[in-house]
């Protein structure tokens, strides 16, 4: 099959969301090779989720946002913005690096939330924000709302999690997904300050 219509894979042990980004250093030579093609040919490649010596199967292109360093060496430090998602269909070794079939999904139709779902989970996820320096949307205006893909991606979950909100089709099930994460995590977070105010003020806090 032609080069032009396989996507480069980058396997990692990191779930890329869209409109996330991710800082990478590139070091191996054959990546670095990849990463070289894609910023010249401002194209993408694909990041998917290596697990016990094995690729899943769902993952999320991504395009050089930028080049942040430039080593002597040849090793690169870039922001990578990732874009769409895309099943595997079949793997191709003819190059130095990974490359792949795939299928380019969305949404599937008649799937946005409840608007009273959607609030909730904005509620929830301004609460934890509170609780979570550094961890909110950057440049986020709240009464424009969020999608699922933003909250996921500026929060601090684990891998499995992400990679089901990836592989979801629908708006509407991440939000439910990530109302009940939420909800369990935020007793956890007001717990743990609570904590730590009271260990500040030598245990005289409440």
């Amino acid at each position: 099959m032609p080069s032009d219509l396989l996507l480069p894979l980058f396997p990692l042990e990191v779930v890329l969301l869209p409109g996330a980004t991710l800082p990478l250093h590139i070091f191996e030579e054959r990546y670095r090779l990849m990463i070289g093609e894609a910023i010249q040919h401002n194209s993408e490649f694909g990041i998917v989720l290596s697990k016990e010596k094995s690729l899943l199967n769902i993952g999320c292109t991504a395009a050089v946002e930028k080049v942040v360093r430039r080593y002597p060496d040849g090793r690169l430090d870039i922001l990578a913005a990732g874009r769409r998602r895309f099943e595997i269909l079949f793997l191709d070794e003819q190059r130095p690096y990974l490359q792949a079939g795939v299928l380019f999904f969305d949404d599937d139709p008649d799937t946005a939330p409840a608007p009273e779902a959607a609030r909730q989970l904005m509620q929830l996820y301004e609460r934890v924000v509170q609780l979570l320096p550094g961890h909110a949307i950057e440049g986020a205006i709240p009464e424009r709302g969020f999608t699922t893909f933003q909250i996921g991606g500026a929060l601090p979950l684990d891998l499995d999690l992400k990679q089901r909100l990836l592989a979801s089709h629908s708006e509407a099930e991440r939000v439910d997904v990530l109302k009940e994460y939420l909800e369990k995590l935020l007793p956890r977070l007001r717990l743990a300050d609570k904590v730590e105010r009271s260990a500040r003020g030598n245990g005289k806090g409440r």
